[in-house]
């Protein structure tokens, strides 16, 4: 289908280029024939002159220009050869055989692309003056009207194109590390130079203007994650009836057990608060895989029910009333001994306690 439409539009061209070849053939044709004749002579002139007036003023000012068509040619083939230049040397920073302290190697490309785009610019501005036609009012009134259009169409453009080179620049992120921008939590697949692209966990993408990452937080997980290891840490709430010596020993177990957190450096557990029924403890873990963090996170939760579960104490979250009525336990049962029985509520008589409250009643009871 597209072979055939663009057949037609080269038969179409074709056949317009022959209407055009027959008209000044006829022209021609006529201008000559006409100079045969005395009476249509002055016509005959008056016709070739139509044609070859036009033709001789581009002839002659195509002869003018040449000089201005060389200065052109040199400045662009000067350019040519620095740009060229340049590449070779972005290439070496590249395959690390020129080295530049504090330099770094994501910085290359696009130090590369910005030093040729000012270039680029300079070898415009050079080149303008020996452009033709570049002080007639039809050239300044086209590129006043471009001017206009640019300032007024592209200002977000230009002001998240500014943007992402500071991002660049400030290396608060890199492609393929998993980092929370603002709401959103994911890997970044690519840094454009408009806008910033993430895959979330749900496999979303999410494409954010760079001028927008420019003004929130930016929270980096995988920026220290391969030296120092990244801190993974979650909090549960226990009873005070449970030592807490236990429940540091079953958080680090149960981090332990959890796959990809590391040994060493060890978890370490912090108390944050103290309730009024309960302890807030936080356990701590390292890992160098933050782009799997959420499934390590499900991981170690499970392995905390489980150990906690095991070892006898009550998760208490949500909170679960000191002082029980017989109900049974919040520990499931597989982790119950085979002759649990809830325990009901323990009644006791106290005489001293009752005498100091007023004495024996009727029935000789305190």
């Amino acid at each position: 289908m597209a072979g055939k439409r663009l057949a037609g539009l080269l038969a179409t061209c074709v056949q317009l280029l022959r209407v055009v070849l027959i008209f000044i053939l006829t022209w021609i044709f006529l201008a000559t024939e006409f100079n045969y004749f005395p009476w249509t002579r002055e016509h005959g002139k008056r016709l070739l002159g139509y044609i070859i007036t036009p033709v001789e003023f581009v002839g002659h000012s195509f002869l003018n220009y040449l000089p201005n068509l060389f200065y052109i040619a040199v400045i662009v083939a000067v350019v040519y050869y620095i740009l060229k230049f340049i590449r070779i040397l972005a290439g070496e920073f590249e395959r690390g055989n020129i080295r530049i302290p504090g330099f770094y190697p994501e910085w290359i490309q696009p130090t590369y692309k910005i030093v040729r785009f000012l270039l680029f610019c300079f070898t415009a501005v050079v080149i303008y003056p020996y452009l033709p036609g570049e002080n007639s009012p039809a050239f300044k009134g086209v590129g006043l009207f471009i001017g206009v259009l640019f300032s007024l169409g592209s200002t977000s453009a230009v002001a998240n194109v500014v943007a992402g080179v500071i991002l660049t620049y400030t290396r608060g992120f890199r492609v393929g590390d998993w980092v929370k921008i603002g709401d959103n939590t994911g890997e970044v697949t690519a840094q454009s130079t408009l806008a910033t692209h993430m895959r979330t966990i749900k496999n979303e993408e999410v494409i954010i203007p760079n001028s927008v990452v420019l003004s929130s937080h930016v929270i980096n997980y995988s920026m220290l994650a391969q030296s120092d290891g990244l801190i993974l840490h979650t909090s549960v709430t226990i009873g005070y009836d449970v030592p807490w010596r236990k429940v540091h020993g079953l958080l680090i177990e149960a981090a332990l057990k959890t796959s990809r957190i590391l040994a060493q450096p060890a978890p370490f557990v912090l108390q944050n608060s103290l309730e009024n029924s309960y302890v807030e403890y936080e356990i701590n873990a390292y890992t160098r895989q933050p782009l799997e963090m959420v499934y390590i996170y499900a991981d170690l939760l499970a392995n905390i029910q489980d150990c906690f579960y095991a070892g006898g104490v009550e998760i208490m979250s949500p909170v679960y009333s000191a002082l029980r009525d017989g109900n049974r336990t919040a520990i499931p049962a597989e982790f119950l001994p085979a002759d649990y029985r809830p325990q009901g509520f323990r009644i006791a008589k106290d005489d001293a306690a009752a005498a100091a409250a007023g004495g024996k009643d009727s029935d000789g009871l305190y």
